[in-house]
């Protein structure tokens, strides 16, 4: 993970070039990170939205080629559970759409569905849709988050990942939860 301090100095000095590449790495923080510089007038927000989703959607793609390519060492380099893959991709044959999206949101969950979704054949361009419905709000969310709360990206970049495992615990509780209302 780059250290947000290095990561603003390099966006600053280097402008929005800089941001796809890093966005690749760390999205959410180099996301925060250039609206913040945006809205210090260094850069252009249009060009930072543009720029941080095409790097979102660049990255999916990359974790789908490597679960269609398939492998356990692609799996195994990822830290991917081999059984939760196989798991994973059964359950993208049935409800791809509300998985990727779900997962794409809480951002905890993505690698192992986006590269589950290549293993499991989803086509493409579905994934693609369902990924850019996905990306488009969030990125939004962090580009909003650094216009208004950039300075404190420091800070901010210490508990994206914890509050995205939250959304994670209460996704699955309340789908627990609507799944023993429902059956009988």
């Amino acid at each position: 993970m780059i250290e947000p301090g290095t990561a603003l100095s390099l966006v600053a000095a280097h402008g929005i070039a800089l941001v796809a590449p890093l966005a690749l790495i760390e999205g959410p923080i180099i996301t925060i990170i250039a609206a913040w510089l945006a809205q210090q007038s260094i850069l252009d927000i249009r060009a930072v939205l543009a720029t941080v989703v095409a790097a979102d959607l660049a990255g999916d793609a990359i974790l789908y080629a490597a679960g269609r390519a398939g492998g356990h060492r692609i799996a195994r380099l990822l830290r991917l559970d081999e059984a939760r893959v196989a798991d994973l991709s059964g359950q993208l044959n049935r409800n791809s759409g509300r998985l990727l999206i779900g997962a794409k949101l809480t951002h905890a969950a993505g690698a192992a569905v986006l590269f589950s979704s290549g293993a499991a054949r989803v086509p493409f361009a579905w994934f693609m849709l369902c990924n850019l419905v996905a990306t488009v709000p969030k990125s939004l969310a962090f580009i909003a988050l650094g216009w208004w709360t950039g300075e404190s990206y420091d800070r901010i970049g210490g508990w994206i990942l914890p509050v995205s495992v939250g959304l994670v615990v209460v996704a699955l509780i309340g789908g627990l939860a609507l799944r023993r209302s429902r059956c009988p």
